[in-house]
């Protein structure tokens, strides 16, 4: 029997928090995936999107297909919500980057999982379910045309005052780097880096209608002539923004230049050791350790804040590692920190190679959210790796080494302070506020006072 007007449900399982995180990273942005998803949906069908993260899913609905986006940390939890929906008779179909990665872990839990880009298979599958003909897998090899991908209809998102910021974009898919503790060196990942055109993206700025945009790509400058373009683009716009970029942007100081007078005021970048060993150890050849002062000076030079992307626990990291870098950032007066402890995430390179060695010993998922060691390093006990690992966080805080890290240029202070007093050191205490709805306020407060936006 052929049906015609499907009741489609989309939901992001409630993620874990780390010990240094707190509900504003649950409550940062809406799930973009699902949002994608919705858009390409066609209008015969009612699609409707539930976020763990910022309400309790209503499990009363009867939806005849249920996606649910499932990442490392939330598998077991998106086992949980589709045997409820499987119980009363929808069908159920996982996707999403750990799905992708390990697509035969999650098989028996679900009717249908799609592995790697959806854009070219959402349609496909909806029609095999109409069509009583649903797939138990959907995969296409070719990489999506990014042309073709709609601008989001943030339509989807009916509570958007429970999120920090309503203003993110992608502008690319993947990266030009295959490094081994990265999931973009999955076997299912094409390896092929590609943007969005640019009109596209400035189509998608006007229809957010911010002047605070943030860039989530995994890295911003893969294609540096396409880079260049869009910020010719912007210029003019009247925009802050933030992205992600990897470390060679050094090598182009005049891109640094145009970016900050576009409105750049912070980037995330993937420093992750001081140790020129333990990068050259992970595929991480982009990375140059003696470049990093001269990147950091760059940018603090044009206004332009520095979260460094660190992890602990490579197999040239000690314990000095830990005091090693924490001087190294006071020095270098980093403004944020983003700490990881390595973690083998299953279907990457490193996984492959440490469970080869032996050197895992601990499965389960719900640790892999990289505060927790999960397999045995070279010179750490596991516990006293995540003892270090806390204790960065801690020292890096303190109120003593956020005032010694204060900004020399006045014009970013601002949010300097804002970040790490009220996102990281009280953050527990400012999300209770974001708890009892008011997660929207405390972002248009921080931007006003941080940009004057």
């Amino acid at each position: 029997m052929i049906k015609n007007n499907l009741t489609i449900k989309l939901i992001s399982p409630r993620m874990s928090l780390r010990p240094m995180d707190s509900e504003m990273k649950r409550r940062m942005a809406p799930p973009l995936s699902l949002v994608t998803i919705a858009s390409l949906t066609p209008e015969q069908h009612y699609v409707y999107i539930e976020d763990e993260n910022v309400g309790k899913i209503n499990f009363d609905d009867n939806p005849d297909l249920v996606g649910i986006t499932v990442n490392i940390d939330t598998v077991y939890r998106a086992f949980e919500i589709s045997a409820k929906y499987r119980q009363k008779g929808a069908k159920v179909i996982f996707g999403g980057i750990y799905v992708s990665a390990c697509p035969q872990e999650v098989a028996g839990y679900c009717d249908s999982v799609c592995i790697g880009e959806a854009e070219n298979l959402w349609e496909q599958i909806i029609n095999d379910y109409c069509n009583d003909d649903l797939k138990a897998q959907y995969f296409n090899p070719v990489p999506v045309d990014l042309s073709l991908v709609p601008v989001a209809n943030w339509d989807y998102i009916k509570q958007k005052e429970k999120y920090l910021y309503n203003n993110i974009i992608v502008t690319s898919r993947g990266c030009p780097f295959k490094c081994e503790f990265c999931y973009n060196s999955c076997d299912y990942v094409s390896g092929k880096y590609r943007n969005r055109p640019v009109e596209n993206i400035i189509t998608e700025i006007k229809k957010i209608g911010k002047k605070h945009i943030m860039f989530i790509d995994d890295n911003f400058i893969g294609n540096i002539d396409w880079t260049k373009s869009l910020i010719k683009q912007i210029k003019d716009m009247g925009l802050i923004w933030h992205a992600a970029v990897s470390t060679n942007i050094v090598h182009h100081p005049e891109l640094i230049i145009k970016m900050a007078e576009s409105g750049c005021r912070s980037l995330f970048i993937g420093f992750e050791s001081i140790n020129d060993n333990s990068i050259l150890n992970v595929n991480k050849k982009q990375n140059k350790v003696s470049e990093y002062e001269r990147l950091i000076k760059l940018l603090h030079d044009n206004g332009i804040m520095v979260n460094a992307s660190l992890v602990f626990g490579f197999d040239n990291d000690t314990p000095e590692t830990f005091d090693k870098t924490l001087a190294w950032l006071i020095r270098n007066r980093v403004e944020t920190m983003t700490g990881h402890i390595l973690t083998p995430y299953p279907g990457t390179i490193l996984y492959r190679r440490f469970e080869k060695d032996k050197r895992v010993f601990c499965h389960d998922l719900e640790k892999y959210n990289t505060a927790h060691a999960v397999f045995n390093p070279v010179y750490f006990a596991p516990e006293q790796l995540e003892a270090e690992y806390r204790k960065i966080y801690k020292d890096f805080y303190s109120f003593r080494n956020i005032l010694k890290r204060r900004p020399e240029n006045k014009r970013i202070r601002a949010s300097y302070f804002l970040f790490n007093f009220g996102y990281r050191k009280y953050g527990q205490f400012i999300s209770f506020f974001g708890r009892i709805g008011l997660m929207n306020s405390i972002g248009k407060l921080a931007r006003r006072l941080s940009y004057g936006i």
